[in-house]
Formats: structure tokens, C-alpha cells, sequence
């Protein structure tokens, strides 16, 4: 947003709000918004996302989603409406996490899928992640949470289905709790694959997926151009040009006998 003048608290205010990763707040939230007859709305989430559109038909939104947008936009190219934003794919790519999963622990053939019930998504990422098992011959146990203390119990039930590997499905409730789900994994010995460099920079195992902090930067382009004067209707819905793979060495190396089985053969990007 600076990048097109705008400063907080010097020209535009910024009210922020956070539904602490329970998504049945963000509808009231949303609707508190547009009752303060905001400029713009920002969503950094696909529930977000989902609340503000479902609140508003006139107020701009911009929106980062980790789905296919479906039911924010007409099209990609052409919006249409008053959202436009940033797809991240993040979803879609369980299959591809499966696979590279699979890759690093060959000898793994159970693994377990995180998967927050209440997500918009999780359906469909539950039904991707059991067939990629499938495809590889593997055995995947999916395991719900949606809170804090199910985290906790979601990782008993694994070590109890003697899972060797985990997959934790995109959401912005897991991105939230990456400092628990990191401890947890690294309590119980489990590896995991999660959908953002975050989770490896916080010291889990490793991560495949686009950078979530470019597509906050490309929301803020979005959002300084739209208080400029631009419609979102006319703005295309951004996709990430490329995806990373992220290992962090020093959680591989502590556990190496059971993380790096065949890790040679894995990519760096």
C-alpha cells in the first residue's frame, strides 16, 4: 500500500480483525465492518473471504484464498464482482506434498492426514489427499481438529494408528498454531509435510508450497490500487508462478535415521 501512498494512520486507517482462527466469528466480524461503512475490506483468508463476500455485494474486497475462488469471482481474468485478490492454490497441492512425503520415507506406508473440519475445503482436500495415498499404495488415516486442544489429541490418535509420516492439509488455523503443531511433531517423533515455509522456519520438517508473503504484498498492491480509484471487478485474480520445497536441516539431522531415508532424491525447488 505504500508503494501507492497510502500510510496508516497518516492518510487511510487500518482496522484490523482477528477471529483467532474460529471461523464461525468472521461472519459478525465481517458485518461489523460493513455497518462502519469501510473503504475496503482485506481478507487474508479464504473463510475471510468467504464471510466479507456473503456481507457485502458493493464494498471492495481483496481477498488472499488458498482454494480455487469459486463463489468470490466470476473468473480469474475478469472478477466481475467486488472481490478480487490473490489465489495461492495451497490446497490443491496435497497430492504433490503426499507424493514428496512419500519420497523422503519410502519405507512409510501409513500416514496421516490433518485436516480441520470446519475449513470451506476440507472435503474436497480430504478426498485429494486419501486418493494420492491410494495411488502410492499407502494407508492414510485422516484426523480432524479445529482447535487448539484437538491439536493435541489429533497427534495421540496418530501415534495409536502407528502413523510414520503426517500431512497437514492448508488452513489458516494450522498456520495459526504452527508453533503447537511443530512441538507436537517433534514430541512424538512424527514427520511432517506442511504447505508453508512458515511451519520450517518455526522449525518443522518441511514444506512445499507459494510464498504466503507474497501474495500478502500482492493484496496490498491490490488494495492501494482500489483506494486509488481501480475496480476490482477489472483486476485479475493472481497465481503464484512457482512453488517451493523447503527442508529444515537442523529438524532433519536431529532425527536423521528416521527423516532423511531417501531424502537424496528429493528437489530443492
Amino acid at each position: 500500500m505504500k508503494e501507492a501512498g497510502f500510510v496508516d494512520g497518516q492518510n487511510v486507517a487500518i482496522e484490523y480483525r482477528w477471529a483467532e482462527g474460529h471461523y464461525d466469528r468472521l461472519p459478525a466480524l465481517a458485518a461489523d465492518l460493513v455497518r462502519r461503512q469501510v473503504a475496503m475490506i482485506a481478507a487474508t483468508s479464504t473463510p475471510a473471504a468467504l464471510a466479507a463476500k456473503r456481507a457485502t455485494s458493493t464494498i471492495p474486497i481483496v481477498f488472499t484464498a488458498a482454494v480455487d475462488p469459486v463463489g468470490l469471482v466470476i473468473s480469474l481474468n475478469r472478477p466481475g464482482g467486488n472481490a478480487t485478490g490473490m489465489s495461492q492454490y495451497l490446497s490443491a497441492l496435497g497430492a504433490k506434498r503426499l507424493e514428496l512425503l512419500h519420497e523422503l520415507l519410502p519405507k512409510v506406508a501409513v500416514i496421516g492426514v490433518l485436516v480441520n473440519p470446519n475449513y470451506p475445503d476440507a472435503e474436497s482436500q480430504s478426498k485429494e489427499a486419501t486418493e494420492a495415498a491410494s495411488m502410492f499404495g499407502l494407508q492414510a488415516h485422516l484426523v480432524n481438529a479445529g482447535s487448539e486442544g484437538e491439536l493435541s489429541t489429533a497427534f495421540t490418535t496418530l501415534v495409536q494408528l502407528k502413523a510414520g509420516a503426517l500431512l497437514v492439509t492448508a488452513d489458516t488455523f494450522f498456520l495459526s498454531r504452527r508453533d503447537q503443531l511443530v512441538a507436537l511433531a517433534a514430541r512424538h517423533t512424527i514427520p511432517v509435510i506442511y504447505f508453508s515455509r512458515e511451519f520450517v522456519e518455526a522449525g518443522g520438517l518441511m514444506s512445499y508450497g507459494a510464498n504466503i508473503a507474497s501474495g500478502y504484498r500482492q493484496a496490498g498492491v491490490y488494495a492501494g490500487q482500489i483506494l486509488s480509484g481501480a475496480k476490482p471487478s477489472e483486476l485479475p485474480v493472481m497465481q503464484p508462478t512457482s512453488y517451493t520445497l523447503l527442508i529444515n536441516l537442523k529438524t532433519a539431522n536431529r532425527s536423521a535415521s528416521k527423516f532423511l531415508t531417501g531424502c537424496s532424491r528429493l528437489p530443492t525447488r
